[in-house]
């Protein structure tokens, strides 16, 4: 009687929790969750580079909002390098018989270097240490060099890791825990930093800074303990492939060039208003701080429930890229949501619409991340999910300036009026952002229909209507 009523409280936890079934005997929860902490120490940098420092440097440091912009975006330029970090990770062996582990490892001391320095740089930079402001700038921007440099070695080759020791019909369900995890550790971190540093003085920030330093490093070593086995077997020099043949190898196959087209659009897509939805609520609809504050929770709310779906349709043997397209779709149902709540005033519709953006942001990204998973060959996963962090951190970076570039362009015209009379109005530089996300979405759908599975039926198949998700 004990182990029937037992085995009905696994089986429910295993419905209402769908992380609960990603462990599997090769990849236990403690060894799962261990991994999964790089994923945390990401979301920690992540909150810390683009929340906590951007603000510092310009309320309380007083810096140019330029300045401060060209810092924070050059990370971005180590993105492209992804492909070549998980390429380089697919094809390495130390040693000691690791091949991701040294570049986790290097990536999270460039993390700590970079902690290290950015404290006292910001400080130099102000004009009121030492020496000229000018080395500060230089300082700066190396520390935020090594941090973004870090980030990308960090994710790539730790992505890869759990590629190579997880099942493949568990990798799913892991795929989402992580994500899980980065916002967990983005979620967290912001509510933590944000507490220490209420009370705002120098020393506290240098504080701050090295202690998030410190704590990555303890933690990205917890999560290595023990994870990749050990190889003795080097490959010799003249068997390590080249980076580029392999890459034209890779992009050569249709699939995979129309699968990495298919993620900058929606990567592009969800990520082009990522600085606009509150501001729309507060100028458009005239909400107060916490309602457009609340924007963001609903946000990061319908993520998870979207990772939370991905992970249990992906576990019964979903088509990954039928579950992308289903974000898209759901991705383009959220912007016109949006579009019509400042057509119609309604706050109602702005908070549904930013909810649904989460939602259908976390199935797509889940689901592409799963189908990039698919097309790695053996032991040269790190190229396949190189390639996929590559183009959605540098399309990302791009959607976002350019969305900026296009809400303060097209609105200026409209406020003029060289647009008529009709789009005076201050809407009509973030609808024109919204538009243009929906065009992307729907660019994105084109190019996943062929990537899904084929139906049996013939007549399906000449009318395409299995390209689409249903």
């Amino acid at each position: 009687m004990a182990a029937r009523v037992a085995l009905k409280w696994q089986r429910v936890a295993t419905r209402f929790l769908p992380f609960a079934d990603a462990a599997t005997p090769e990849l236990p929860l403690p060894r799962l969750l261990r991994l999964s902490l790089f994923q945390i120490t990401c979301g920690m940098a992540a909150v810390l580079l683009t929340g906590t420092l951007n603000r510092v440097m310009i309320v309380e440091l007083h810096m140019s909002a330029l300045l401060v912009a060209g810092l924070v975006s050059l990370p971005l330029l180590f993105a492209p390098l992804r492909a070549l970090i998980g390429f380089k990770s697919d094809n390495h062996r130390s040693a000691l018989g690791w091949k991701r582990v040294p570049y986790i490892w290097f990536g999270t001391l460039l993390h700590f270097g970079g902690f290290a320095i950015l404290p006292f740089a910001l400080l130099v930079m102000t004009g009121e240490g030492q020496g000229s402001a000018v080395w500060g700038q230089l300082g700066a921007a190396l520390g935020f060099l090594m941090v973004g440099a870090g980030t990308a070695t960090v994710q790539t080759a730790g992505l890869a890791l759990a590629t190579d020791i997880a099942p493949a019909e568990s990798r799913p369900r892991v795929v989402a825990l992580l994500y899980v995890m980065l916002l967990v550790g983005m979620l967290v971190s912001a509510l933590v930093i944000g507490r220490l540093l209420a009370d705002y003085t120098p020393t506290r920030l240098v504080q701050v800074v090295q202690g998030v330093g410190l704590l990555t490093m303890c933690l990205n070593i917890v999560a290595l303990w023990k994870q990749e086995s050990r190889s003795q077997a080097r490959p010799a020099d003249d068997d390590r492939p080249v980076f580029g043949d392999s890459w034209r190898a890779f992009i050569a196959v249709p699939r995979h060039l129309r699968l990495l087209v298919a993620i900058g659009l929606g990567a592009a897509a969800f990520s082009m208003q990522d600085v606009l939805l509150e501001p729309f609520g507060g100028q458009i609809l005239h909400l107060t701080v916490g309602s457009t504050t609340s924007l963001t929770a609903l946000w990061a709310c319908g993520t998870l429930a979207g990772l939370a779906l991905a992970a249990s349709a992906l576990g019964r043997g979903g088509d990954p890229h039928r579950l992308a397209g289903l974000g898209a779709v759901t991705g383009t149902m959220a912007f016109v949501l949006v579009i019509f709540a400042g057509a119609l005033g309604e706050a109602v519709l702005l908070r549904a619409g930013a909810a649904a953006i989460g939602f259908g942001g976390g199935l797509f990204a889940v689901g592409t991340l799963t189908a990039a998973m698919a097309l790695a060959q053996s032991g040269a996963a790190g190229l396949a999910l190189g390639a996929w962090g590559a183009v959605q951190a540098s399309c990302t970076g791009a959607a976002i300036l350019v969305g900026g570039l296009l809400k303060d362009g097209v609105g200026a015209l409209a406020a003029r009026g060289d647009l008529g009379p009709v789009l005076t109005n201050p809407a009509t530089g973030y609808v024109t952002v919204y538009a243009i996300e929906i065009v992307l979405l729907f660019a994105a759908l084109v190019a996943l229909g062929p990537l899904a599975r084929r139906s049996d039926d013939p007549a399906a198949e000449r009318l395409g209507l299995t390209q689409f998700p249903n």
